[in-house]
């Protein structure tokens, strides 16, 4: 994988991702950020080692297969948007876990050479009712190649420290 240096794609939030916390996230709020180029070498190198199929590791049999070429594997895909949510979107200083994620889908192959960004909105944000010093919040997140077709989808959650409650 080939990284950049990855940034805000338009306006971001107010507060940096080093001093943000469950408060800063406002339902319907939209950020993107990005972005990572996937080489054809990070492809075969990934697969090799977590997804030995064949339309992820050996571009020959890849060209004759349902996708006519070498595609990433989805959970490569997956990992590229760890990347950015974790630079980028969830706090630094307030995140404390995920209890999971919701409606994860890959809709596109990413090939060789895409550049992959996200774009996150806040589908809700709640304060625990058990544990008044967090909140939950779901995110839709999207994976966009360069040509903005998306790629990958999910809803993530995370339990962050709320900033009145420290």
């Amino acid at each position: 994988m080939t990284t950049s240096s990855t940034h805000a794609i338009g306006p971001d939030f107010d507060t940096p991702v080093e001093k943000r916390y469950f408060e800063d996230y406002v339902p319907g709020s939209t950020y993107t950020y990005g972005s990572i180029t996937v080489t054809e070498q990070a492809i075969l190198r990934f697969a090799g080692e977590f997804d030995p199929q064949d339309i992820h590791t050996d571009p020959e049999a890849a060209a004759t297969g349902p996708f006519d070429g070498l595609i990433a594997s989805g959970w490569h895909t997956a990992s590229v948007m760890m990347r950015l949510y974790a630079d980028h979107y969830v706090s630094k200083v307030a995140s404390l876990a995920s209890p999971g994620i919701d409606e994860l889908r890959w809709p596109r192959p990413v090939r060789p050479g895409d550049s992959l960004s996200i774009r996150t909105t806040v589908r809700s944000a709640r304060p625990s009712r058990s544990k008044p010093v967090r909140g939950l919040v779901h995110t839709d997140v999207e994976v966009l190649q360069q040509h903005g077709e998306t790629v990958l989808t999910l809803t993530a959650m995370n339990l962050l420290l709320r900033r009145d409650q420290r």
